[in-house]
């Protein structure tokens, strides 16, 4: 990744906001660059399993599966964003990352990140999923589509697996 990110683990004023919303935007950025090359953007279908805690992305000649966690949810039909932690049909290992945005806004004096749910135009979403990739430091982001909504995820290194079963693994290093 470009650029130098003050590391949020720094007590002192209150974190700049703009800053980290440009450095999450970047990230975001680079990380969909990156992750281009094995394919994401462009596989048949996608599904993520949280018993297991694996998103799967499938193509017609391998499938790509990665450790993922939920941000939030993106409802265009309501206008609204919801946190993974608050959403009760997310279990609570899939809003590991989730809760440590809503901890980190806490420490640092961002209330509005602390709320459960906000309404949210599709800028705003944009917005809180910038920062909370920027927050949590992913090395994976992916807006999964929905019907009426869209689920912000990221994700850990990536398995590929050929049809005829070789494999290999993709990774990001955010540092």
């Amino acid at each position: 990744m470009r650029g130098k990110r003050r590391p949020l683990t720094q007590s002192g004023d209150h974190a700049d906001l703009s800053t980290l919303l440009l450095q999450g935007e970047d990230m975001i950025d680079q990380l969909a660059r990156a992750h281009m090359s094995w394919g994401l953007g462009s596989a048949d279908r996608w599904g993520l399993d949280q018993r297991t805690g694996l998103i799967t992305w499938t193509f017609s000649d391998r499938t790509a599966t990665a450790p993922a966690q939920l941000l939030g949810s993106y409802s265009r039909s309501s206008g609204s964003w919801l946190w993974a932690w608050a959403n009760e049909s997310i279990l609570p290992e899939m809003s590991r990352a989730a809760r440590s945005v809503r901890e980190w806004a806490e420490a640092h004096g961002h209330h509005a990140l602390t709320q459960a749910k906000a309404d949210a135009d599709e800028q705003a979403a944009a917005t809180l999923a910038a920062l909370a990739v920027r927050i949590t430091e992913a090395t994976g982001f992916y807006r999964g589509p929905g019907g009426s909504s869209d689920a912000i995820i990221t994700f850990g290194p990536v398995t590929l697996t050929a049809a005829d079963g070789t494999e290999s693994t993709f990774t990001v290093d955010v540092a």
